[in-house]
């Protein structure tokens, strides 16, 4: 895993940081996702059903969920060391072209896009984050996102 210290991020614009390791997207999980959210469609939820008439032929994870696997994958591939937080500042844009299947295995590549001193304690950075779906030709998520370090 790439180790970056917060004074040298902006040397960094425009490269990869890292890509974190594949992590499976199992029924179990995509089920715990639905009971959390209430949402139980089923496209998600009902196998035997998603099997027989859903496009993929599978079960397929929530947008939102696979969304929400971002933090975990990015702690997985690169860390900013020297601020006393970390916070999410967000998206500017956000894609999902294409669906994460039950048992498929995802990654995330992420690139350095900007960084912007807001103030004397703030730095913001601004990411391009690719989930990609092992196997598959286009990614699960494309975006734009938002990390705000505060200095000590």
């Amino acid at each position: 895993m790439t180790s970056i210290p917060l004074e040298e991020l902006a040397n960094h614009k425009g490269e990869v940081l890292g890509e974190s390791p594949w992590m499976n997207v199992s029924q179990e999980m995509i089920q715990a996702f639905a009971d959390a959210t209430g949402d139980h469609q089923w496209i998600h939820v009902d196998v035997e059903r998603a099997k027989k008439e859903a496009p993929w032929g599978a079960p397929v994870a929530h947008g939102f969920l696979t969304m929400s696997l971002m933090p975990q994958l990015s702690q997985q591939a690169f860390q900013i060391t020297g601020p006393v937080a970390s916070i999410n500042y967000g998206m500017n844009k956000l894609r999902l072209p294409s669906a994460v299947k039950s048992g498929s295995d995802i990654r995330s590549v992420i690139e350095l896009v900007d960084v912007q001193d807001v103030d004397e304690k703030r730095v913001l950075a601004t990411y391009k984050t690719v989930i990609e779906i092992k196997g598959e030709e286009k990614p699960a998520i494309v975006a734009e996102n938002l990390a705000m370090y505060v200095k000590p």
